[in-house]
């Protein structure tokens, strides 16, 4: 026969009041630790119950089931596979060595599914607090979720933090000043610009760091030269395709990230020039695209591992150090960026009339 968790002349005990209540013995622990991520009325229940039953929490109920483990959720879309895996590996690291469990939910289609169902999905699984890469870090549907369930967050890699809330970057526009002066000072004057979705403010500080840099040298920039792309690597080509047909052709592109910067070089091929003899070609981000094609990529290197690391340090500090101790400003880490060479820049050896 089965033994029941306590007889009946035994204290009431975390069991006694999870059943009482209906709810989870994690749940019943998330309310004894004054966890924020439980419902006023859940909250306002096993409260009661615990009164009724006269239960004491003691040290032992209080760290029962990993209460001292922290959930945090991860809500991605991200059309990079190479941005994603670097970004996962970075926060699995840390979430095993800070005792973090990652609870992940993916947004299979940005535009067409539901932001909002997807945030309560998440809150369901009782995440402790949460962290948003690109593009979803800017999201105002994601954005407005969490703030109304009250659950911390950190994005990461966005234009502009959103108000209240944490943030981990680097400076994208400084970083695309830095690559576009790179190339200036290589000789190039022509230089095509593959802008990233217009869905993320960190596109347009791009745009601006390369239109900067053009404006620093003196160099009138031409509107046939700046392109559409939504940071996918199909996106990349269709921009390649078209800067590689117009009259008087780049003899560079910048491309605002590493997957279309690829798709780039592929073009290029295909057009039968030679990287970077006819067509320079940069990146950002630095992922496993740039050192995985030929010739290597020449990029911006963003951290993204480093990114991810921080930001959860950030909220494991938060929540663990932070609860009950009033508002505390968010805070913002801006990391360092690096220009990375490799073997597909070069100063401008031949005329870049198209063929």
């Amino acid at each position: 026969m089965a033994r029941s968790p306590r007889t009946s002349a035994s204290s009431p005990t975390i069991f006694d009041v999870a059943q009482r209540a209906g709810v989870s013995q994690m749940t019943v622990s998330r309310v004894i630790n004054g966890r924020h991520n439980v419902s006023a009325e859940t909250r306002q229940k096993v409260n009661d119950i615990i009164k009724a039953l006269g239960y004491a929490p003691n040290p032992a109920a209080r760290s029962l089931a990993g209460a001292d483990r922290l959930r945090v959720g991860l809500l991605y879309s991200n059309p990079s596979a190479f941005f994603l895996s670097e970004f996962l590996v970075g926060g699995f690291s840390t979430a095993s060595r800070d005792d973090v469990q990652l609870v992940i939910e993916q947004c299979e289609d940005e535009g067409k599914t539901d932001e909002k169902i997807l945030v309560q999905r998440l809150l369901a699984k009782e995440v402790d607090g949460a962290i948003l890469p690109p593009p979803l870090c800017e999201s105002p549907v994601v954005l407005a979720a969490f703030a109304e369930a009250g659950v911390p967050l950190v994005t990461i890699a966005s234009g502009h933090p959103a108000p209240g809330v944490m943030s981990v970057g680097i400076d994208d526009q400084a970083a695309a000043r830095a690559m576009t002066r790179h190339l200036i000072a290589l000789g190039h004057r022509r230089i095509g610009f593959v802008k990233g979705s217009p869905r993320l403010l960190a596109s347009a500080e791009r745009l601006a760091g390369y239109e900067g840099a053009l404006a620093e040298a003196g160099i009138k920039p031409d509107p046939a030269l700046i392109v559409e792309g939504e940071f996918t690597y199909r996106s990349g080509l269709d921009a390649a395709e078209e800067l590689l047909a117009l009259d008087e052709r780049p003899s560079a592109i910048f491309a605002s990230n590493d997957d279309m910067a690829a798709a780039a070089i592929a073009v290029a091929h295909g057009d039968r020039l030679d990287v970077p003899g006819d067509l320079t070609v940069v990146g950002f981000d630095d992922t496993g695209f740039a050192t995985s094609i030929w010739p290597g990529l020449t990029t911006i290197r963003q951290p993204i591992g480093e990114m991810a690391h921080t930001a959860l340090a950030m909220l494991a500090r938060q929540l663990r150090n932070g609860k009950g101790k009033g508002r505390h400003e968010p805070e913002h880490r801006l990391l360092d960026f690096t220009l990375i060479r490799r073997q597909s820049d070069a100063p401008p050896r031949r005329q870049s009339r198209r063929r």
